[in-house]
């Protein structure tokens, strides 16, 4: 494809054709010459925004896309309604290309029963990969929105799921041939295959009907980025045993071989919590099939506390993800 909008043929077969999932709040949805989505809400709820791009990987970028601004939605107990495009893609991309990336993210959109309302398609010299930005939409009731400034001295800190997983996935897809000088097939692609555990969205909302006081989806900088972000916008200290962080084994193995730190690494797929009652909070999610670990306390310090057995060392603010470190 040249350089400009798609073709209005391309954008009606390739795009707009993938489009399937349709929600009752969006009163106009995606379109030719649509610039706007219009959506309506119940008069006691709001609605919650979120924006991402998508920049570290562009393998599997459609999942990535649609998981990582769902998520978003979740960590504050929104349902995500639906979701707006940009998609820029370098010259000379291909349109089986566009397609393949479109029904990506209407799977996963069909999944969680969001809609892709609208967007824009172009092909650009601007940009050397193809690069989606996404802005998420969500629902919640007034009053009900979670943040991740809710933290109070006593909760409960916990994580879901494993960390690592996101980057973990991106990693043995786009450095398999050198994973296999050392590791079994087997295990690198059990690896690739974690992309299917990134949506925290049942995490979230479950999280939020039961009772949560904070939440942060695990994203760049990973569980310490997380751990930090949480500390300071609650202005809490934190007391986090490291050997309580679930890791999943392959995600040390791959971690090992490049030198980088598992607790680090960009982490979609696990949510960060706090609660006052944290084993309540593990027993129910639990019950919806999501597994949870309590990792440590918030406390009334200002300090941020990791715990390795004897040791006792203080968390520093987010570095740059170890995932470009590899990728």
């Amino acid at each position: 494809m040249k350089v400009g909008k798609v073709p209005e043929s391309v954008l009606k077969r390739s795009v707009l054709k993938t489009i399937k999932t349709k929600r009752p709040e969006v009163l106009l949805g995606a379109g030719v010459g649509e610039d706007c989505t219009a959506v309506k809400l119940a008069e006691d709820e709001m609605l919650v925004l979120s924006t991402d791009p998508i920049t570290g990987t562009t393998k599997d970028i459609g999942t990535l896309a649609i998981h990582i601004t769902a998520n978003d939605l979740a960590s504050s107990g929104a349902e995500p309604v639906g979701v707006l495009l940009t998609v820029l893609l370098p010259d000379g991309t291909e349109e089986e290309e566009l397609r393949e990336m479109m029904t990506q993210m209407q799977k996963h959109c069909e999944d969680m029963n969001v809609q892709i309302m609208g967007g824009h398609t172009e092909v650009t010299r601007a940009v050397k990969q193809a690069l989606v930005s996404v802005t998420g939409v969500g629902k919640v009731k007034v009053g009900k929105m979670i943040t991740t400034k809710g933290a109070k001295p006593g909760m409960d800190i916990l994580v879901t799921k494993w960390i690592g997983l996101e980057g973990s996935s991106i990693i043995a897809k786009c450095k398999e041939e050198e994973l296999l000088t050392r590791y079994p097939k087997k295990m690198i692609d059990t690896a690739k295959n974690f992309d299917s555990l990134l949506s925290v969205v049942k995490d979230g909302l479950v999280a939020a009907k039961y009772g949560v006081g904070a939440m942060h989806d695990i994203t760049e900088g990973g569980i310490f980025g997380a751990l930090w972000e949480m500390g300071e916008a609650s202005g809490v200290g934190m007391e986090i045993e490291l050997l309580k962080i679930p890791v999943k084994q392959e995600t040390i193995e791959i971690c090992e071989f490049f030198g980088i730190n598992p607790y680090e690494l960009i982490s979609s797929g696990s949510m960060l919590m706090a609660a006052e009652d944290g084993n309540g909070l593990v027993a129910e999610l639990k019950k919806h099939g999501v597994m949870a670990t309590i990792i440590g306390k918030a406390t009334d310090s200002n300090d941020k506390v990791l715990i390795n057995d004897d040791e006792r060392r203080f968390l520093e603010p987010p570095k740059t993800d170890e995932l470009y470190k590899v990728v």
